[in-house]
Formats: structure tokens, C-alpha cells, sequence
């Protein structure tokens, strides 16, 4: 069992009509002014924009606006958050959507406090001293952002993804409504699904498995999560269910389901290359390589996929062999990706052949030509990414 220190600061203002705290939230943790960051036109047309904003107002709150966060949230859009924000004296930033809008105020919070360039941070030439608070009104169950201590951004030259992560970034408060994500479209809600289960597994495959109230954790969110995807899909405004996917997604990336364990993420950088390169859906893309590096790892402790292929998937134990009860419960979980309208494949993921030319540039981006490892369970480096690539494409 590793030693740990849990720490989830954050507020959690949970259920129907949630949004209308937003603006007492934010003057309870000290904002006079504000950002109201946002994506695309859906927080308009839902009406959870003026919502929030009457919110503010009812609070005599100021404000300004900048939307137009899009998937895999760009650098530039930063820095226009930055300069908005320094322009207009704002000292509170909040956050309305899903991981990619959450994770630009993320770093725009960073940004307005430093002198230099925010990718800094994002390439480890420098830490986050101070950053503006921030909150979040959540409309989509994924990322985890809005309890999490990390932020990912794509830097448009060179297609550069890279996370960032610190206990600073950490939202005041985050609000959700599951009636909020009654109107999102299947294929979102999927994907969102993969991420909160990766967000689990990436904790759960560790070789410190002795940590059994964690274990337990993991194992019951995975399979509550797996229950409510198949229910919302067939009634997109079960309330219930909403509310289990939507709470899971925060305890997924908040850190509880890692207490006791050492974390591997070997997954979401791989991923992260793919969602890089080829702008995809970053849930689809751990779907579609998930399983190539189950297979790639999994001989290091069969015993843990085993383990995890009977309590979350409902595999019988083959008490003869872990190997095959692991390769069974790796095979559950890929069906289920199908299941919900998942790739299990890169050629599924992005509609044609993957070159050998683009597995060999992510492999060389994913290990900063050559010079980086990735993974817990098993370390990889660049030749093993572009033998997990290859089985995925």
C-alpha cells in the first residue's frame, strides 16, 4: 500500500436548478468581477448561459463573456482568455460546460498571474505560483476537471497536447445539474463514459493492490457507470441515471479512487497523441487504444486483471488461469465500448488506415524523441508505444 494524502477541496452544490447558486458561490469565495467562460452556441440555446448570468446579477456581480471553447481546447483561445481578463480587471473565473471548457479556465487562471508565456507551464519550464480562483457549472460528465488538479491544452503549432497539473488549479466550487445533460447527443455521453471508466482504471492498475477499500471503490463506480451508460442511452432524460454518471465523473479524477496506489496513464498520453494529431473525441480515443495496451501490460500482474475482470466486469473466476480470466475481462470491457457506439481500433477511431509515418510521429512526440517514458504498471518507452499504437491501429 503507498502512503497517500487526499485532498479535494472543492464545493459541490449538486441537483435540480443547482445553476441558480452560481452567483453566490462565486461571491463566497471572494470574486468581484467575472469570466464566464464558455464553448459553443448549446449553452445558449439550453438557456444555462443566462441562467448563470441572472445568477451573477442577482448578486451584483459583473461580468464579461468569452466563448467559443471547441474539443481538445487550444492555446489560443488561452491566451485571448488572458488578455480579456487583464483588460477587464476580472479576479474570478467560471467555467460553463465540460472538461475542455473547464481545463481553458484552468489555464487562463494561470496565465493571467504570470509574466510569461502560459505553455510554460504546459512544457515544465515553469510552475504555477498563483492563479485566479475558479468555479464550474458542469454540463458534461467526463473529464473530471471540476474536482480534478489538472488541465490539458493543444498548442496549434506542432499539434502539441500536454497536461499540467497542480493543486492551485483546483475549481472553488462546482455545480451540477444532471438535468443539464438530458440534451447531450449518445455518442458524447459514450465518450464521456470511457473517460470517467479510464480515469478509474488508470488508478486501478497498479501493483500496490492491497489498498481493498479503494479497490472497492473503483470496482463499483466501473460497474455503476457501465449500468447507467446502457439506461441513459435508451432514456436520455432518466434522471437517475444522469445523476450517477454525472456524479461518478467527479469521483473518477478527484483522486479517491487513486488513494493507496501508484497511478500508470499510460493510456491518456498515448491518447492524447491521437486526439493531437487527428482532433478526436479524447473518450473515443482511449476506447480505441485501451485494449491494445491492456494486452501490451497485462502479463505484468495477471492477478490484478484478473481481479478486475471478475468485480467490475462479471467474469467467472478460472481459478486455473489469471491469464485467461485477465484476457477475458479486457475482451468484457472492449465489447461494452461497442456496446455504447465506441471504436476498439484506431481505424475505427479515425475512418481509415493509421500510417506507419503517424504512429512513428506520435511515438516520437508521446516520448520526447525518445528521451520519456510513460506508464506505472509497465513502463513503456518509444519502442513500446509504437508497438501498442500498431496493435491499435
Amino acid at each position: 500500500m503507498k502512503d497517500f494524502n487526499y485532498y479535494a477541496p472543492t464545493q459541490v452544490a449538486f441537483g435540480r436548478k443547482a445553476e441558480q447558486a452560481a452567483g453566490r458561490l462565486v461571491k463566497q469565495y471572494g470574486g468581484t468581477k467575472v469570466l464566464v467562460h464558455y464553448g459553443g452556441k448549446s449553452a445558449e440555446r439550453s438557456g444555462l448561459l443566462d441562467a448563470v448570468c441572472h445568477a451573477l446579477e442577482a448578486e451584483h456581480l459583473p461580468y464579461v463573456k468569452l466563448g467559443g471553447v471547441v474539443p481538445n481546447p487550444r492555446l489560443s483561445k488561452v491566451h485571448e482568455g488572458i488578455n480579456l481578463c487583464r483588460a477587464e480587471g476580472v479576479d474570478f473565473i467560471l467555467a460553463i460546460g465540460g472538461g475542455s471548457v473547464i481545463d481553458s479556465a484552468k489555464a487562463i487562471s494561470m496565465g493571467v498571474t504570470y509574466e510569461g508565456d502560459v505553455w510554460d507551464f504546459f512544457t515544465h519550464k515553469a510552475e504555477a505560483d498563483t492563479c485566479l480562483p475558479l468555479g464550474a457549472v458542469l454540463t458534461l460528465p467526463a473529464a473530471g476537471s471540476e474536482m480534478s488538479d489538472a488541465t490539458v491544452i493543444t498548442n496549434e503549432d506542432g499539434d502539441l497536447k500536454k497536461d499540467y497539473g497542480s493543486d492551485k488549479l483546483r475549481c472553488k466550487f462546482a455545480v451540477m445539474n444532471p438535468e443539464r445533460t438530458f440534451t447531450l447527443p449518445p455518442y458524447q455521453t459514450a465518450a464521456g463514459v470511457v473517460d470517467i471508466i479510464m480515469h478509474t482504471l488508470e488508478r486501478y492498475f497498479s501493483h500496490d493492490d492491497d489498498m481493498t477499500v479503494t479497490d472497492s471503490i473503483a470496482e463499483s463506480l466501473i460497474r455503476t457507470v457501465q449500468d447507467s451508460a446502457f439506461k441513459v442511452l435508451q432514456q436520455p432524460d432518466n434522471y437517475l441515471h444522469r445523476a450517477q454518471i454525472m456524479w461518478a465523473s467527479s469521483l473518477s479524477h478527484n483522486g479517491l479512487t487513486g488513494c493507496g496506489t501508484t497511478s500508470d496513464w499510460a493510456t491518456h498520453f498515448l491518447e492524447h497523441e491521437l486526439s493531437g494529431m487527428f482532433d478526436v473525441t479524447h473518450g473515443a480515443g482511449l476506447a480505441a487504444v485501451w485494449g491494445s495496451w491492456a494486452r501490451y501490460v497485462y502479463l505484468e500482474n495477471p492477478t490484478r486483471f484478473a481481479q478486475f475482470a471478475v468485480n467490475a466486469m462479471g467474469i467467472q473466476n478460472n481459478f486455473k488461469s489469471a491469464e485467461e480470466t485477465a484476457l477475458a475481462g479486457i475482451e468484457a470491457l472492449e465489447r461494452f465500448f461497442r456496446a455504447i457506439g465506441m471504436p476498439t481500433s484506431i481505424h475505427e477511431l479515425i475512418g481509415r488506415e493509421i500510417t506507419d509515418e503517424e504512429i512513428h510521429e506520435m511515438s516520437r512526440k508521446c516520448s520526447y524523441d525518445g528521451t520519456h517514458t510513460i506508464g506505472g504498471f509497465k513502463v513503456l518507452n518509444r519502442e513500446d508505444m509504437e508497438h501498442i499504437y500498431r496493435a491499435a491501429r
